[in-house]
């Protein structure tokens, strides 16, 4: 009875767990760039006396979705996708560097090139600083081209390129704050073939479908676990009456 109701309980928690995960993701179904989450269940033996079938279920190691979000036109000169792979640089909360494929861009006002979350955009040597312009362009390869304030349109100026890095998925791993980092630490050389588009935004690759699909399975699947608890209980409490009885 002991294996059997701890075993379930393993079973509940997990489900709670993977749960969670999905409603993360219908949670950024709109939020840009986002990589889905992806929850794994494994099996382990359950140590101690009785049968050699009874396992307990654990969590897998976290992964996520490396599959490409929906372009998506807005025809804002801040806006960039990144096109195929790669990943834009960003400074995080601490001042370090990761990345992200959220392209929606603004300048503050301070004037540095951000992320809509705040995280300042990284170029050559830094963190990005654009002057007052009248017009801005990102080209496909990063560069930051700006009129100047009060300049004529013919007045061009280069202002920086935007670090653009293409690390194996397999060398990145995931961040609480949803930015990506090496795994090892270090921060990713730039790469001259990742291309942006501008006017552009890559959308969540969450879907929608799938997530609603998986949250009535792992819904089943807790009741399931709780069923098992409750039959436990009362297999123990029948056990009880025998035994006061005999």
């Amino acid at each position: 009875m002991d294996h059997m109701i701890y075993t379930a309980m393993n079973g509940a928690r997990e489900a709670l767990r993977a749960q969670s995960v999905v409603s993360h993701n219908l949670a950024n179904i709109s939020t840009t760039g986002f990589r889905a989450l992806r929850h794994t269940l494994e099996s382990t033996p359950v140590e101690g006396p009785g049968l050699a079938t009874q396992i307990n279920v654990t969590a897998g190691k976290e992964s996520w979705n490396t599959s490409y979000g929906a372009s998506m036109q807005t025809g804002r000169s801040l806006d960039i996708a990144i096109q195929g792979s790669g990943w834009l640089a960003i400074q995080d909360a601490n001042g370090e560097e990761a990345y992200t494929r959220a392209g929606n861009l603004r300048v503050n006002t301070s004037g540095m090139l951000e992320t809509a979350t705040g995280n300042l955009v990284i170029g050559n040597g830094g963190p990005i600083s654009i002057p007052p312009f009248e017009e801005l362009n990102v080209g496909a390869d990063g560069e930051i081209s700006i009129i100047p304030m009060g300049q004529a349109p013919n007045g061009i100026a280069i202002v920086n390129r935007l670090k653009l890095v293409n690390p194996a998925n397999s060398e990145m791993t995931r961040g609480q704050d949803g930015a990506f980092r090496l795994r090892n630490g270090e921060n990713a050389v730039p790469d001259t073939s990742v291309k942006v588009a501008n006017g552009q935004l890559e959308s969540s690759n969450v879907n929608a479908t799938q997530a609603l699909v998986e949250m009535i399975e792992f819904s089943r699947l807790y009741e399931m676990q709780i069923r098992a608890m409750n039959t436990a209980d009362e297999n123990s409490q029948a056990a009880a009456s025998l035994m006061r009885n005999g």
